[in-house]
């Protein structure tokens, strides 16, 4: 099989589309696989390390508030369709994938015109603009939740296989998490982050959280700011005299996610499709704390799904105070009995064979 994949702007995109690439690299190891992304994304920082080639092409959001910038991507996309009808032309792929994000529109069109046989992903409980318009062009549409599907058109190409999550995730363990990241097995681990720029929400009642356990036996706090904030949060802990050298560990980017996920008693985060997905495979308890500022409130409704079922507490930022978080951390702390159970309905909600569903789906 010869692939293209595609998916931009953010890691939710670009891990999927890394995962799929994976799965079909493991089933058919004679495949061939090209990248397509776009240089405004992080899809030029994310793949390279991937090991799979890549090829970049012009796309751009769509911001219907200034008609000039209408017309610019309108011209950004043309241009990208024809970028990408050049290098497929070149690269000759049997199916083109795609998981979300601007990159996408360009590539999939061009995928139809070249006469590959095109494939979708929807991550979100409510889909991406990217993605709904491209279903006509798709023979399948993947789906992440099934409640995506109401917002398509076309019920009969929808497949629902859950979020694709890359191996790794599925291959450490708690033990082997602890011991690389140097945390002794009876800490209580509590890791909070808000994706790679960072979540000013989050960052807010997580500093009074680390202030809370600054010092606190056998608790090791990780607080992932984001680039965005972490500058800021440093100083600000500095001019606070909290020691981040001994159980406060601040970072601004984790690049090993799945050693902090599986390492974990309690994962704080927004709800991003990818982030759910990954912490219920790693079977760790969560609050979740979806972000206010996304279309059709999707991330509410990728977090309920896990709350309905036990693996996490949710917490909508409307409601969200210091004390409520640290309040809901301590409860956990104290009743390890009540965390066991989350961790245990947490694992029952990942995605055990998403992207074995959609390598079985893509070749059938």
């Amino acid at each position: 099989m010869r692939a293209i994949v595609t998916g931009g702007g953010s890691g939710g995109h670009i891990y999927p589309a890394l995962a799929i690439a994976d799965k079909i690299k493991e089933r058919d190891p004679e495949s061939e696989i090209l990248y397509i992304g776009n240089d405004i994304g992080l899809e030029k920082d994310i793949v390279p390390g991937s090991g799979y080639p890549m090829e970049l092409v012009s796309a751009k959001w769509l911001d219907r508030r200034n008609i000039f910038k209408i017309f610019d991507t309108g011209y950004s996309t043309l241009k990208g369709v024809r970028q990408s009808l050049k290098i497929m032309k070149k690269f000759k792929p049997d199916v083109v994938i795609g998981t979300g994000g601007f990159v996408c529109f360009p590539v999939i069109y061009a995928g139809h015109k070249y006469g590959a046989r095109c494939f979708l992903h929807e991550q979100n409980a409510f889909p991406g603009v990217a993605n709904r318009s491209l279903e006509r062009y798709a023979e399948k549409v993947f789906l992440g939740f099934a409640e995506a599907g109401h917002y398509f058109k076309e019920p009969e190409k929808h497949v629902v296989v859950g979020n694709p999550v890359r191996k790794r995730f599925f291959e450490i363990t708690r033990e082997e998490a602890r011991k690389t990241l140097g945390i002794a097995d009876g800490e209580f681990v509590i890791f909070s982050f808000g994706g790679s720029q960072g979540a000013e929400g989050i960052n807010n009642v997580a500093f009074e959280l680390m202030r809370k356990v600054s010092g606190m036996e056998g608790v090791t706090f990780v607080f992932g700011t984001g680039s965005q904030y972490y500058q800021e949060i440093i100083e600000k802990a500095d001019k606070e005299g909290i020691d981040h050298n001994g159980n406060i560990w601040i970072r601004s980017y984790i690049n090993d996610m799945q050693n902090y996920l599986a390492a974990s008693d309690l994962v704080i985060s927004r709800a991003g499709a990818l982030s759910v997905a990954e912490t219920t495979v790693c079977g760790t308890a969560s609050i979740l704390i979806p972000s206010p500022n996304v279309t059709g409130n999707h991330q509410y409704f990728n977090a309920k799904s896990v709350a309905d079922r036990g693996g996490a507490v949710l917490i909508e930022e409307k409601d969200l105070t210091a004390e409520k978080l640290i309040d809901e951390v301590m409860k956990l702390k104290n009743d390890p009995e009540a965390l066991k159970k989350m961790s245990v309905a947490a694992r029952a909600c990942a995605p055990e064979r998403a992207t074995d569903l959609i390598y079985e789906g893509i070749v059938e």
